[in-house]
């Protein structure tokens, strides 16, 4: 049994393909795959949608103990071994990136099923079911392959041996140790539909895996923690749409962030905030690729709409659609509703200029210049924000109510205006443009530091006259608005990392509760991994060390991140897996490097 919230987060694996991504279960379940990409829609849905909306299963055809669990290497190939008394059953799958240049289906999903010892029994279920009303498709029967199809969208399945498998009949086969079973999913959207040999899909699997090994072994191998960095790595890669360079939040919508509650929203869409970290990120390590490949599609997504930066875009860089929810679908673990679209879309969010500037200065300060037209689009950003940064905005964490005037979003506008100054040191940029950014800069320090501070907290604060806290100010001791070893940089550590603690080294991002929705949330997993850079960046090392190790223990078997994590039960929360939380994993590892 999967899906709907029998299946605790943590326990999905992630496959991928830099076009879509799949989640499938330590029993062997796909439980989640939307088509054609990302933001598509639902082929295996169950993970939100109940058994109604479809899954994917091979595995034990009995209840049998996961004894091995892990990607090969690093890779995306990723293998679930089973122990059934004297033999054990391995599931190999992973989903093929490279198509170019072949004809080869965008999406080429390959399952092996092989067993060492005697003879067992395994349970195939291929239920795919699709969008919002589970339509089941039209079945027919191609050679060797069986051809689902919903109009001009149509999935194959093709096997070796061949073993009767039909679309929402489950089965049972034997698998012996001379005869392992490989299944090949393709789909064709309103395209000739190709097809793949099981034999031919898994020559695609072993040239795949060497591609992803020869893209990790480029990575820096002086990293501390490098595998475990290195999988955050390619879990950001899978997460990029390869088409546009688009990043996006995470392949899932309306996993829950509090249990049986109503914080679900849909993260299958790219915020330029999140995408710049992880940009960042990419850049430390030396994969300029993905960085120029973000800035591509910014500076696409960007152009009918600038000098406003939408707080996120599709992954072709149009407006997300309405929010709206989906009827008569469960949520995960009863959590409704199910969400597709997002409400925050049109939100105004004056950090995603600082993030985005910041990633331009980071490509810069690594010695590559700005193309014209991107240096461009980055001056009119930073124009917007010299003329707007003295007006509320809804803030890094989307709040859905009246807009204030956020502190950390402030400090990003300065950090927008003094990246974009360092920048125009070796770009064209008039004079009269450079002293208007500068007095900007100025007049917001000077703001900041007068409006933004509690004395009698000893820490910055939330909006400008609480005494509330936020952890986004954690970011403080990287931006220099501040220097790193001021009284009011440590007292806005500390007071964070004691007034927001979650337990364990987590955070919540602010006091819980303080958001206008019913209900609380669990904490903040990006958040404790800024705690770690800041703790690094001001002289406290040997802190930031041991705070890493303690969250590392609290990713999933597979080294994976949900948005949040329950600080009472340590169950991974919210959509998943998260790139923001495994930007700050990798950028938590680069403070400690850059201070050891």
């Amino acid at each position: 049994m999967s899906g709907s919230g029998s299946t605790p987060i943590e326990d999905y694996g992630l496959l991928g393909d830099t076009r879509t991504a799949a989640l499938v279960s330590s029993g062997g379940a796909i439980d989640w795959l939307c088509v054609p990409r990302f933001d598509g829609v639902s082929v295996f849905g169950a993970l939100v949608g109940g058994p109604a909306a479809g899954t994917f299963r091979m595995g034990p055809a009995q209840p049998a103990r996961v004894v091995q669990r892990r990607y090969r290497g690093h890779s995306t190939t990723l293998e679930t071994t089973w122990d059934l008394g004297g033999s054990r059953l391995t599931l190999t799958e992973t989903m093929i990136a490279e198509v170019a240049g072949r004809l080869l289906p965008s999406l080429l999903l390959v399952r092996r099923l092989s067993v060492v010892g005697a003879t067992v029994d395994a349970a195939i279920e291929f239920d795919p079911r699709l969008g919002e009303d589970h339509r089941r498709p039209r079945v027919s029967t191609r050679l060797a392959d069986i051809v689902c199809e919903w109009g001009s969208l149509a999935m194959s399945l093709t096997c070796d041996p061949e073993i009767g498998v039909l679309p929402g009949e489950p089965l049972t086969v034997q698998i012996s140790q001379d005869h392992p079973l490989t299944i090949v999913v393709t789909l064709a959207n309103r395209e000739p539909l190709i097809h793949v040999t099981p034999a031919v899909a898994w020559d695609l699997v072993l040239a795949d895996e060497a591609r992803w090994h020869d893209w990790s072994a480029q990575i820096d191998a002086d990293l501390p923690f490098r595998d475990t960095v290195v999988r955050s790595l390619l879990t950001l890669r899978l997460l990029t749409y390869s088409p546009s360079g688009a990043p996006v939040a995470a392949p899932t919508t309306s996993l829950p962030e509090y249990l049986g509650g109503l914080r679900n929203w849909d993260y299958r869409f790219a915020w330029p905030r999140d995408a710049s970290i992880g940009v960042a990120a990419f850049l430390a390590v030396g994969k300029l690729r993905e960085a120029k490949n973000f800035l591509g599609w910014l500076l696409h997504a960007s152009r009918l709409q600038r000098p406003r930066l939408p707080a996120m875009f599709t992954v072709d860089g149009k407006h997300v659609p309405p929010e709206r929810t989906l009827h008569g679908w469960p949520g995960y673990a009863g959590s409704a509703p199910v969400r597709t679209g997002n409400g925050a879309t049109d939100q105004h969010q004056l950090d995603g200029y600082g993030w985005v500037l910041d990633a331009a200065w980071t490509l810069v300060a690594a010695g590559h210049r700005l193309y014209s037209e991107t240096w461009r689009a980055m001056r009119s950003f930073t124009d917007f924000v010299a003329l707007h940064w003295s007006e509320p905005d809804a803030g890094i964490w989307e709040i859905r109510a009246d807009a204030a005037h956020h502190v950390h979003s402030k400090v990003m506008a300065w950090l927008a205006l003094d990246r974009a100054m360092r920048i125009a040191a070796t770009h064209r940029c008039s004079a009269r443009q450079r002293a208007r950014w500068a007095n900007a800069r100025d007049a917001i320090a000077a703001q900041v530091h007068e409006q933004g501070f509690s004395e009698e907290l000893g820490s910055y604060t939330r909006t400008y006259g609480s005494h509330d806290l936020d952890a986004a100010l954690l970011i403080l001791p990287l931006v220099g608005i501040e220097p790193t070893d001021s009284v009011r940089m440590r007292g806005t550590i500390d007071a964070i990392r004691s007034a927001l603690s979650a337990g364990g080294g987590l955070l919540y991002r602010y006091p819980p509760g303080q958001d206008g929705i019913p209900g609380t949330e669990g904490a903040f997993v990006p958040c404790a991994f800024w705690l770690v850079q800041a703790l690094a960046m001001t002289g406290r090392r040997p802190e930031a060390a041991q705070l890493f190790q303690d969250l590392l223990r609290r990713a999933s078997p597979l080294g994976l991140f949900a948005e949040e994590i329950d600080p009472t039960t340590g169950a991974q929360l919210g959509n998943f897996p998260q790139a923001l939380s495994h930007a700050a994993l990798v950028q938590a590892a680069l403070a400690l490097r850059q201070t050891s």
